[in-house]
């Protein structure tokens, strides 16, 4: 029986069911009753939020410009195609776009078109088509949920119902929501249906994986790819809904809530309706980040700070107190690294973008903090909390993945690491660029000042200005005017300069020897057996042993050419272009090549190694073979060390 068949025979049982009560009014027999209004709904069984505010008609539809147009003008030149793929990721509006086109093309009532039976682009919301596609009641708007009809049995029932005409409406559309479930044989059982379906048939298609979704159903449908809001556009979208729903909510909450969304406006509608349900029809901040389950900001710059300062400890208790709290390590976890990717962001455009704005004193407070902590520091935290997430997703426990990030990001030296090195390094040259700022430039003006100073430091020149009184009270005047322009400290650090020398980099080659081999661990072993052995500006000549020939091969290799610069780039600054040679003086440095063993001493060497027994006598190959013997028997080269 036929999906219509059925629905038809239902409405006539329903039909059969309603009698007439002695107050007058009309109710149902047995197990059937009559669907009741809205309004006569209790509280707990009305639809949903984000249902009772989905978009009705296209100028309601916040974003996808693009599809809004090309669907709007199809339906207006009456060159509706007869399958569309919707592409997107959950809350994006796919199937609240395939109800509004089911509308445009079924709505009784079209004022704006001389041809009343013509689609229209801007449905009335009120016929009986509009309500019953509003309230999923339409028998000509058929929704079906792939993931749990997605065998051929389910296919061919759809086919079959395709057959008939609309029961009320000029098209009959299918919306198959989560279309990249069904199977493959029920794909190719639906192929040929979705390319020539009946007349006034309308397929969508909506999904949130394309590319399971076969490419002969893609070539056949016009495919719409539905991009993620903005926060500004879900802040949009809340705030129309509090208005309409009589809800007083605060900008910055609206902005917390938005934020939190990640794209989605089913997911900030529903979490508006949570936030209702807790704090009633007035929302503060407060009940929005209590709701949320974020943490306090406090606790979060506080632990961004304690790690930029290298206090441990201090990361640790904003740890501990946000456990007291009665928060989750992991959502903690998951919400330094949302704080450390602000900063990052204002570190690196140096402002404050619109969508990370909250309130103005969040907001002073991120823009500060960004110019207090380091560059490095929170790109190090974000690398270290990410590798802690990963863990956490094997299955470690999130608290202890969490103190070993904070500990290492604040105590590099604790962390045997590579990077861990370089943040060391980085960390002392601010430090000693910081040391450079501050320090006070003497001259013989403010040593004539100040002539009590228990140390006076002055530079060399006072000391021909000593010599010579006669010169000095001339030479005061110009030293201090050219003192600031000479000693003044850059505004910024400049980059350290690059290790030229043979001796600098010999003594750099093992951190390079390890950055490398903790990238690529074949590679660390290839060029662990070279030495630098010649510098000439950026030509850096690595050696190898005569007997490596194969190793210097693989080290000519252009992709492992390529990681060892970069390796020598990181560790000893600037560009290098390499070049290998093997050499015979390091041929002993790792014990005795091949050519030094004697026969004697390889043979000792053999019986040592595999515990065997030097057998006496002569042997013959040919009888061997001959008597079919296949026992061990010693082999005497005639090659010198073989």
């Amino acid at each position: 029986m036929s999906a219509d068949a059925t629905r038809s025979r239902w409405r006539r049982s329903s039909l059969a069911c309603v009698v007439k009560t002695e107050s007058g009014s009309f109710t149902g027999v047995g197990r059937l009753r009559r669907t009741v209004s809205q309004e006569e709904q209790p509280q707990d069984q009305q639809r949903s939020l984000y249902r009772r505010h989905r978009p009705r008609t296209f100028a309601e539809v916040v974003g996808q410009e693009p599809v809004v147009r090309t669907l709007r003008n199809a339906v207006q030149s009456g060159k509706v195609h007869h399958a569309y793929l919707f592409v997107g990721s959950r809350g994006t509006g796919k199937t609240s776009m395939a109800k509004i086109l089911a509308a445009c093309l079924n709505c009784e009532q079209n004022p704006t078109h001389p041809t009343p039976d013509h689609p229209t682009i801007e449905p009335c919301g009120r016929c009986d088509s509009c309500v019953s596609i509003a309230r999923a009641t339409s028998l000509d708007v058929i929704e079906m949920d792939a993931a749990s009809n997605n065998s051929v049995d389910d296919i061919r029932e759809l086919r079959d119902s395709v057959a008939y005409a609309p029961v009320s409406g000029r098209r009959k559309v299918y919306i198959l929501d989560e279309a990249h479930m069904l199977s493959t044989a029920a794909w190719n059982a639906f192929l040929k249906t979705l390319e020539e379906p009946p007349p006034n048939t309308v397929f969508v298609l909506a999904t949130t994986e394309a590319n399971k979704v076969p490419a002969t159903v893609v070539d056949r449908c016009h495919r719409f790819d539905f991009h993620r809001p903005t926060v500004e556009q879900i802040a949009s979208v809340v705030r129309r809904t509090a208005q309409a729903e009589s809800i007083e909510i605060p900008p910055a909450a609206v902005a917390a809530l938005a934020r939190s969304a990640t794209g989605s406006f089913r997911d900030a509608l529903g979490t508006l309706e949570q936030i209702v349900t807790y704090s009633g029809q007035q929302i503060a901040l407060e009940d929005v980040l209590a709701v949320l389950g974020v943490a306090d900001a406090r606790l979060l710059e506080l632990t961004v700070d304690a790690v930029a300062s290298g206090d441990a400890a201090g990361a640790l208790r904003a740890l501990e107190e946000c456990a007291e709290q009665g928060r989750d390590a992991g959502s903690f976890a998951s919400d330094l690294e949302v704080r450390a990717r602000e900063l990052l962001v204002v570190q690196t455009l140096g402002e404050l973008p619109q969508e990370l704005s909250l309130t103005p004193e969040a907001d002073a407070a991120l823009r500060e903090q960004a110019s207090r902590v380091d560059h490095a520091t929170v790109v190090r935290l974000l690398e270290l909390l990410g590798e802690a997430m990963e863990g956490v997703r094997a299955g470690a426990d999130a608290r202890t993945r969490l103190e070993l990030a904070l500990v290492k990001a604040a105590k590099p030296a604790l962390d045997g690491s590579m990077r861990a090195l370089l943040a060391r390094i980085e960390r002392l040259e601010g430090a000693a660029g910081n040391e450079r700022q501050a320090r006070p430039q003497v001259t013989p003006a403010a040593s004539a000042v100040a002539p009590t100073a228990t140390v006076p430091t002055a530079p060399e020149p006072a000391v021909a200005v000593a010599q010579e009184p006669a010169v000095a009270a001339q030479a005061l005047a110009p030293a201090v005017e050219s003192a600031p322009a000479v000693e003044s400290p850059p505004h910024s650090e400049p980059p350290a300069p690059a290790a030229r020398d043979l001796e600098s980099v010999c003594a750099l080659w093992p951190a390079v020897v390890d950055l490398v081999r903790g990238e690529n661990g074949l590679l660390g072993a290839v060029i662990c057996e070279a030495r630098p052995v010649a510098v000439d500006g950026e030509d850096l000549t690595l050696a190898f042993a005569s007997t490596a020939q194969f190793l210097k091969k693989k080290a000519e290799d252009p992709s492992y050419r390529a990681a060892v610069g970069e390796a020598l780039r990181a560790v000893a600054g600037g560009r290098w272009r390499l070049s290998y040679e093997l050499r015979e003086e390091l041929a002993g440095e790792d014990g005795p090549v091949l050519g030094e063993y004697s026969e004697e001493e390889w043979v000792a060497r053999f019986m040592q190694e595999f515990d065997a027994e030097e057998v006496t006598g002569e042997w013959e190959p040919e009888a061997s073979v001959q008597n079919g013997e296949h026992g061990v028997q010693p082999v005497i080269s005639n090659e010198k060390g073989a």
